[in-house]
């Protein structure tokens, strides 16, 4: 059985995080990710705290184990929402789209562990600084936002020169992935697309059917201009929207194309006018399963895989 330091700091069974998927990482998919022996987490993404309370009160009623809650920190809802966190005392909270430290006192008095992501080795020190327990050093392969750099590439560096946990983040999907971000230095890793196809995944099955037929050049990225690029199945939308970057159209107009089309695709499953965020591991996903049985696999993958590594060295 793979045991690692973050197993003993988030109180978990297995060394693997969900990812935080606005519309998509609800408290049921966290609850059946904890329950499994990883660590869910609920997407606090731009609605306010109410909706955020449900969904956690969703999770505490599914499961008893630790579960965490993403942040993303550039919605106009992040003080109200910092504050119910704080005061439900959630066990974990990764943060993304901006730096937490505004935050972290009442967090960190609250005993909660905040594990923001990051996409360099500077934000990487930064948030050490800050207070943060472990950082999230996610790759430009990722689904959603991504940066610049490969989890190759972020990875090592970030274990570097920094003194606390590393997760892997970004193309990781199967148990090569979790072998290959162990010997990166990380000592885990987040998934996301490969949680996508969980049987209590509650995303649209035209979302699922979209990531269980993609191939390994499925995905695109949009969004480079305006300084936010995302990741996305290739779909009219995003094709469409590729196109227009490179169009007269305004920066004004280009942000107005976007608003709900993740929600479309999440929610509505809509084909044309919705935006399918997914990382490059899309293409290796080709299977439904529970959340438990993607857990075990990984982790079974990567033991042998790691154990099988031993052959090439003498």
């Amino acid at each position: 059985m793979i045991k690692t330091p973050i197993c003993e700091l988030f109180k978990i069974e297995y060394p693997i995080l969900q990812g935080g998927m606005a519309h998509i990482a609800d408290g049921r998919l966290a609850a059946a990710v904890s329950e499994a022996g990883g660590l869910g987490i609920i997407s606090a993404m731009n609605m306010g705290k109410d909706y955020l309370k449900e969904q956690i009160d969703i999770a505490r009623k599914l499961t008893e184990k630790p579960f965490g809650v993403n942040v993303m920190l550039m919605s106009p809802h992040t003080d109200e929402v910092a504050q119910l966190l704080a005061d439900e005392k959630v066990p974990v909270v990764t943060t993304g789209a901006g730096n937490p430290s505004k935050y972290m006192d009442i967090w960190n008095a609250a005993g909660i562990k905040v594990v923001p992501v990051i996409a360099s080795v500077s934000m990487a020190k930064l948030m050490e600084r800050a207070g943060a327990c472990a950082v999230i050093a996610e790759g430009g392969e990722s689904g959603g936002h991504v940066g610049d750099l490969t989890t190759m590439v972020l990875v090592p560096q970030v274990a570097s020169n920094v003194s606390i946990p590393v997760i892997a983040a970004g193309g990781i999907g199967d148990g090569r992935g979790l072998a290959a971000a162990f010997l990166l230095g990380a000592v885990g890793v987040q998934m996301g697309t490969r949680f996508l196809v969980a049987k209590e995944c509650s995303v649209h099955e035209n979302y699922k059917k979209k990531v269980l037929d993609a191939s390994d050049i499925s995905t695109i990225v949009t969004g480079k201009r305006l300084g936010h690029p995302v990741r996305s199945i290739k779909t009219p939308f995003s094709r469409g929207y590729a196109k227009a970057e490179y169009s007269t159209l305004s920066d004004d107009e280009l942000e107005q194309m976007a608003v709900g089309a993740l929600r479309l695709a999440a929610r509505e499953g809509d084909e044309k006018r919705g935006c399918f965020l997914a990382g490059q591991i899309a293409g290796m996903v080709t299977k439904e399963q529970t959340a438990a049985e993607i857990i075990v696999e990984v982790c079974q993958e990567a033991e042998n895989v790691l154990n099988g590594a031993k052959k090439w060295v003498k």
